[in-house]
């Protein structure tokens, strides 16, 4: 048996835009509707919300129905434990939170690869091996595996180039709310010096050549980023648009 090939990591290389959404609901009923939408990549939220490692497993199995679509998961933290346990139960992308420098980029490429380049454990009977079916998996696994790494704060920011250009990064996602945050504008994603920030950093990463990613839920801005050059972008939460359209629907109503 062949290796899965990793749609969202030859979308990545090959240049071509990717349409994404944020899964924060653990449940995989949510996910699988997710993946019927055609969006191009769903992240499968570990780090904010309720959603755990037993969580994440569902949640893949239910976009794997569906090959249009890829699994991104994110992790609470970058943890090579808890990374050895994403890639076990089969997440071939990893979204990795708060990277602060070039060590801990590092630190995240080791985690995602087995020895003698990494230190991820060895296991043979795990769903990333379709339960050792798949041909010489240990050797050949990296190269369906994909590494995002988040940039989010104004330290990152600074050393930007040196975290992107960490070989086995395959992207850079930019988190517009934990820096603005960092930037001492809590709240406001939107303020002009974080815009020129965000916009700052998509220029960068394209200078270097490494693909780069945001969540962007004003579709004026998703616009404007993805002209600015960004691979991948999500523009839409969940629970967002669960909250915002059952609020809609009860002021019709209210409103007689």
């Amino acid at each position: 048996m062949e290796n899965p090939v990793n749609r969202f990591k030859a979308g990545l290389r090959d240049g071509r835009h990717q349409l994404g959404v944020w899964n924060a609901i653990p449940d995989a009923t949510v996910a699988e509707c997710l993946a019927v939408c055609g969006f191009d990549w769903i992240v499968i939220d570990g780090e904010h919300g309720a959603m755990e490692v037993t969580d994440a497993l569902p949640a893949l199995q239910a976009v794997a129905g569906y090959p249009a679509a890829s699994a991104v998961v994110r992790p609470a933290i970058n943890d090579w434990v808890l990374i050895k346990r994403h890639l076990d139960q089969g997440a071939q992308t990893l979204m990795l939170p708060y990277i602060q420098s070039r060590d801990e980029a590092e630190a995240a490429v080791q985690a995602m690869r087995y020895p003698p380049r990494g230190l991820r454990g060895m296991a043979g009977m795990t769903r990333a091996s379709r339960y050792g079916l798949v041909a010489d998996y240990l050797r050949r696994a990296e190269e369906e595996l994909c590494l995002i790494l988040q940039i989010e704060t104004v330290a990152a920011l600074e050393r930007l180039e040196e975290i992107a250009t960490v070989v086995g990064v395959d992207g850079i996602f930019i988190g517009p709310a934990d820096l603005s945050a960092s930037m001492g504008y809590p709240g406001q994603p939107e303020h002009p010096a974080v815009i020129a920030a965000i916009e700052g950093a998509i220029g960068r990463l394209k200078a270097v050549g490494v693909p780069s990613g945001i969540l962007a839920l004003d579709p004026d801005f998703a616009r404007h980023c993805i002209a600015l050059g960004t691979g991948f972008t999500a523009v839409g939460v969940d629970m967002v648009t669960l909250q915002r359209g059952m609020t809609a629907l009860v002021e019709t109503f209210a409103s007689g």
